[in-house]
């Protein structure tokens, strides 16, 4: 999505010909394309696609031109890619043991850190 463009409600299909032309536009399939897509590989395509799905119900000019522009930006770099490195994968996890052993501990912990936020 380009810098400066802004979606809303007020841009959505009315009355007329606008509204005839987006009736014929399969603007919530290609929104889950575009979703599927960067859930899956493409990452950088996921806020324009968050932002555009809010609009399925009577997306407007501006929202289609918005889809279009993302399919354009996929389409020209289909061939750029990240690259992880191709050694040992390490996986690190944490665990929070201070929420004690005991349902009644568990509470107080909770009440003592809800009161610390407080204070």
């Amino acid at each position: 999505m380009r810098h400066g463009v802004k979606l809303s409600k007020k841009q959505s299909s009315k009355i007329g010909e606008e509204l005839k032309r987006m009736l014929n536009v399969l603007y919530a399939s290609t929104i889950g394309n575009i979703q599927y897509v960067a859930q899956c590989t493409r990452l950088d395509v996921a806020y324009a696609s968050s932002v555009s799905s809010r609009y399925q119900t009577r997306a407007g000019e501006a929202h289609w031109t918005v889809v279009k522009t993302v399919l354009k930006y996929q389409r020209r770099t289909k061939d750029i890619f990240l690259v992880y490195g191709s050694g040992e994968l390490i996986l690190e996890g944490y665990n929070d043991d201070t929420k004690g052993d005991s349902t009644m501990e568990a509470e107080y912990i909770a009440a003592l850190e809800a009161t610390m936020e407080t204070v």
